[in-house]
């Protein structure tokens, strides 16, 4: 009776577990899909919507276009903001206004991804996005699926993020069209790691779940890290091998 007992206790941890584990994965890629439905929405309204996009740049007195306006600035830069708003500020935050930033920084993604429309050719973007999916889509299936602990791989590679982003200021200055190939090759090697150690680390997170609502908004945050995840991913496949108009 005694081994049956703790036999019964085990099952059902082992099924609270799993039931957790699907109920916060089932969040965070609803929100993730979501995202990037606004994110693409707002690319294309930008893109296509020639009122809309000229309100992202400054053109000469013959229409010819020489930088990028104020509203463009802050288009590029408030998505960093917010970022940095949802982690700071996560206790303070509801659910709620949480779910509302996030939201607010896949549009404004999608407002300053429009200029990919003006670079590449269309086709070339959809092939590198269905791409970037199958890739994405495997690399979550590993970080599910593996037994290996993945924190000393998510160390290096976030070393390597910071790597990214130094080489990548470096270069705005620089213009060098083999650092940046350099800096893309080694951004979807990091992000492809990424995607396995947070999902991963998400799975981790499900054992914690107790129903609150901190717990719900780590849905949104998971979300937001799976989000970037794919968008980089996507970025330097496409700067790899997109096509360009």
């Amino acid at each position: 009776m005694e081994n049956n007992f703790r036999n019964t206790n085990l099952n059902d941890i082992e099924s609270a577990t799993i039931v957790n584990e699907r109920s916060l994965f089932a969040s965070v890629f609803t929100w993730m899909f979501l995202a990037l439905a606004v994110t693409t929405v707002c690319s294309l309204l930008f893109a296509y919507n020639p009122d809309l996009g000229q309100l992202l740049y400054k053109y000469d007195e013959f229409g010819n276009r020489i930088g990028t306006s104020m509203i463009g600035w802050v288009v590029m830069l408030a998505p960093l903001g917010l970022v940095l708003v949802m982690n700071f500020a996560f206790n303070k935050l509801s659910f709620v206004a949480l779910m509302g930033i996030f939201f607010g920084f896949s549009a404004l993604m999608g407002i300053s991804l429009s200029s990919i429309f003006l670079v590449y050719r269309l086709d070339s973007i959809g092939v590198v996005f269905a791409s970037t999916s199958a890739l994405f889509g495997i690399m979550a299936v590993a970080g599910y699926t593996t037994k290996t602990d993945l924190t000393k791989m998510g160390s290096l590679l976030m070393i390597g993020l910071i790597g990214i982003v130094i080489s990548s200021l470096i270069n705005m200055f620089m213009r060098s069209d083999t650092m940046g190939y350099i800096i893309s090759i080694i951004s979807v090697i990091v992000f492809t790691g990424l995607t396995a150690y947070d999902v991963q680390k998400i799975k981790a997170l499900a054992q914690a779940n107790d129903g609150s609502s901190d717990f719900k908004k780590m849905g949104v945050m998971g979300a937001l890290t799976l989000y970037l995840d794919f968008i980089n991913l996507f970025l330097s496949l496409l700067r790899l091998f997109g096509k360009r108009d």
